[in-house]
């Protein structure tokens, strides 16, 4: 969808801004470009709009070499966000987001219909919102109705420029999962522009590391973080990153262990017995058809009665596909050496520490052997 080829941008004063960069994004695939300030990222993304001219390489959208596009109308079929949004003060949320299918000559009630549904799509009741102005809304709320200006002409692709840069933490986290929510909805292709490693690992399909006008490495999230190309990048992404990788490595089936299990007519008994027998101290607690009832400790079974009287609810669970971070974090927050992994409401197994230690190597070595991580052999995760 998106291709540099050979690309380079040199100011009169002989400053190399972006020296010949030459890479691809596919359709519908979300790109970080990563690095620090003056490295030619945001350089880079304001070349495909023409917002900036390349001096040397041709770049081509949709398989089309912009140069030759004019560039209002190559501007009017890409999406554009920034970080201070640039919304008009003087015009309703509706009409901000409407303002392009309004320039390329749609009907006026086309236009704010379009507007209202990008409006629900970014979690902004149209209803609520719609009349309200710029000034009226949160810093987090006028992001989202920049985001949805973007895409109300149904745009093919979308530049982001820092867009969750100017709001506090915990409303960045909140707009990073609304945009990712979405992005599965309309899969647009993005250049997103950040100087974040983590918000790029956590949004992109894939990063464009940069240096000094140059792309270091680009990749998967996984594979910068576990397999940096350069010494530049791994110190960019920091001594940390095994912990970053946790944020992009998903829980598998094949990382699970298989633990005890009772059924809830049990008698107290019978399962306290065969516990014993096999060296355990807790058994989850599941019906016939598989479905998580919660677990129950071989001290508790000592009161007689049934199973399903004496289990606890399962507080430690996490979805399967779920990140190995979020894992992690459910350990920590009810101090469990375990958690439950779910397929809706059926166990699928259970994520201890040891298993997602190993997870987390056999991600590593598969990205370095080029390899899905189950085919990864059990013994070179042992042995790392």
């Amino acid at each position: 969808m998106i291709r540099f080829e050979q690309v380079s941008k040199r100011y009169p004063d002989g400053t190399t801004a972006v020296d010949d960069l030459s890479f691809e994004v596919s359709e519908g695939e979300l790109v970080t470009l990563v690095g620090p300030s003056g490295c030619g990222k945001t350089t880079t993304m304001m070349m495909v709009n023409r917002l900036i001219e390349p001096t040397a390489g041709r770049i081509v959208v949709d398989g089309e070499d912009i140069a030759g596009v004019d560039p209002v109308r190559l501007r009017r079929r890409i999406g554009y966000v920034i970080q201070q949004v640039g919304l008009f003060p003087h015009r309703t949320v509706l009409d901000n987001t409407a303002t392009v299918p309004s320039l390329l000559g749609w009907k006026r009630a086309k236009a704010r219909e379009r507007a209202a549904e990008l409006l629900d799509l970014v979690g902004l009741d149209p209803r609520t919102f719609g009349a309200r102005y710029p000034e009226q809304l949160s810093g987090g709320q006028r992001q989202r109705v920049g985001v949805a200006r973007a895409l109300a002409a149904d745009p093919p692709v979308l530049l982001m420029d820092e867009p969750f840069g100017a709001v506090d933490p915990v409303v960045r986290e909140q707009l990073q999962d609304e945009f990712l929510r979405m992005q599965q909805a309309v899969r647009k292709t993005v250049l997103l522009v950040t100087h974040d490693i983590e918000e790029a690992v956590r949004l992109g399909d894939r990063i464009a590391v940069y240096g000094a006008g140059r792309i270091e490495q680009y990749d998967t999230p996984g594979a910068v973080l576990g397999a940096p190309a350069t010494p530049y990048v791994a110190g960019f992404v920091g001594a940390d990153r095994g912990l970053k990788r946790l944020s992009v490595t998903a829980i598998e089936p094949d990382d699970l262990e298989q633990p005890p299990v009772a059924r809830p007519d049990e008698p107290a008994g019978n399962a306290a017995r065969r516990l014993r027998e096999e060296g355990a101290r807790w058994a989850v607690v599941l019906d016939t058809d598989g479905d998580l009832h919660g677990w129950v400790g071989l001290e508790e079974l000592a009161a007689g009665g049934t199973v399903g009287e004496l289990a606890h609810r399962m507080t430690a669970w996490v979805p399967v596909g779920a990140p190995l971070k979020q894992a992690f974090g459910v350990m920590l927050q009810y101090d469990a050496g375990w958690v439950a992994v779910l397929d809706g409401s059926r166990l699928l197994g259970v994520l201890t520490p040891a298993k997602l230690h190993e997870a987390l190597r056999r991600s590593v070595d598969a990205d370095a052997l080029g390899v899905a991580r189950g085919q990864v052999p059990f013994d070179s995760v042992s042995d790392a």
